[in-house]
């Protein structure tokens, strides 16, 4: 009788006990129905973000790992994190074109022109390195500048315009460095430093990883608290703490990376705060609010008494500007400038490295983390090349197939924004 008390007892409370086990399944499946229920609005409603370009950025990274297991090493990555500042200057500032709808064809010979000045001023007429540096930046401002007024005030294309400035700072840049062809720089200078410096202090790399997760999170916050304090959707704080354990597993595994070799460079510290500040004016200035306005229709912007000329003439020459430091980083990269200086494939990497990233050719959509997403891509592509002695044509044709995917999927991003009235 106690045995079949017993049996009965165990039948009784089993349910009881198995009960919990369902209702978590019923949640996870619940939960990831959500997930995918959102992920699916996100890609009708053309909002999908940087997430292809991270997908892509991951099988290049898989893929070229497999091929040589040199690829995600150590030093392969440091020297990529290096490789991708000069250009990656260059595209930022051509974000903020490309979020006027316009793009600049002169970047790469800005680039190359500054170079020049700054070699031939300091290597070839003693000027103070401090001061050839300043010359050579206002150089890439001023010849921004004047191509943003001609092309604000006389409203010719950007295009056509910087298509003549390309053309023109080309032959200046020539007409400086004159019949020597190429100067070589100080190795010990500070130009050359910018990308052979490495803080090898541990507490660098994960400082900085610490210094940005809490930055984002902070900024995540406010902006949660702006928003809900004037009736605006917002984020939660769930979300936001999900976000930003993600971004500090993905800073912290850098920082680590990164101190098993040389520590963190110089040059990757001043890109990164170049972007952050310049994501900042673009986000929450008014400045930057008037950029995306342009972006959305230019009538619009004036019938809403914004500054047209003003704001135009800025952008280009915030592009010049960048042209200028991207050369910078370029001729430390290799210690030298010569009539080569922004040539080749530069032009058409820096405006890939904008487009792949996720900024939108049409206007209007796009950040300067866009154009570290897209460099990165960019440069782990000829990376991988490089290290499985890959033939460089095949280097341009994944590259520009992958700039075609991205063209691509910003036009049915676009359509689809205004099939649901958001573009």
């Amino acid at each position: 009788m106690h045995d079949m008390a017993d049996h009965t007892r165990a039948e009784s409370s089993a349910p009881t006990a198995e009960t919990p086990r369902p209702r978590r399944m019923r949640a996870v499946t619940q939960a990831l129905e959500g997930c995918t229920a959102v992920f699916r609005h996100k890609l009708r409603a053309g909002e999908l973000g940087s997430l292809p370009v991270i997908l892509v950025l991951a099988v290049v990274w898989i893929t070229f790992q497999s091929l040589n297991a040199n690829f995600l090493s150590p030093r392969n990555l440091s020297n990529l994190s290096v490789d991708i500042v000069g250009t990656g200057l260059i595209a930022v500032g051509i974000v903020f074109v490309l979020l006027l709808g316009e793009l600049d064809l002169s970047v790469g010979s800005i680039s190359g022109l500054a170079a020049a000045v700054f070699a031939v001023l300091n290597v070839n007429q003693g000027v103070p390195e401090w001061l050839a540096l300043i010359v050579a930046v206002l150089t890439g401002t001023l010849a921004g500048t004047i191509q943003g007024f001609s092309f604000a005030k006389i409203r010719v294309p950007a295009f056509v315009v910087t298509l003549a400035g390309l053309l023109t700072w080309n032959g200046v840049m020539l007409a400086i460095l004159g019949t020597s062809g190429t100067v070589n720089l100080d190795e010990d200078g500070i130009v050359a430093q910018l990308t052979s410096y490495y803080f090898t202090n541990h507490a660098a790399a994960y400082g900085l990883a610490a210094l940005g997760t809490g930055m984002v999170f902070l900024g995540s916050y406010l902006e949660r608290r702006r928003r809900k304090a004037v009736g605006m959707p917002y984020r939660s704080l769930r979300g936001i703490a999900a976000r930003t354990a993600v971004l500090a597993v993905i800073a912290f595994a850098a920082a680590y990376v990164l101190n098993r070799f040389q520590g963190l460079p110089l040059a990757l510290l001043i890109f990164l705060v170049v972007v952050a500040g310049l994501d900042i004016v673009l986000r929450r200035t008014h400045y930057g609010r008037q950029v995306y306005a342009l972006g959305g229709g230019v009538e619009a912007a004036r019938r809403a008494s914004l500054s047209v000329l003003r704001v135009q003439t800025a952008v280009l020459a915030v592009s010049g500007t960048m042209a200028a430091l991207g050369g910078l980083f370029l001729a430390s990269r290799i210690t030298s400038v010569s009539q080569g200086s922004g040539s080749g494939p530069l032009l058409v990497n820096a405006i890939a490295a904008a487009v792949i990233g996720g900024t939108s050719l049409f206007g209007g959509r796009g950040t300067t983390w866009s154009a570290v997403l897209g460099i990165l891509v960019i440069q782990s592509i000829a990376s991988g090349m490089a290290l499985t002695d890959t033939p460089t044509a095949v280097q341009l044709v994944i590259t520009g197939g992958v700039l075609f995917a991205a063209v691509v999927i910003d036009s049915l991003s676009r359509r689809s924004q205004e099939a649901h009235g958001r573009a």
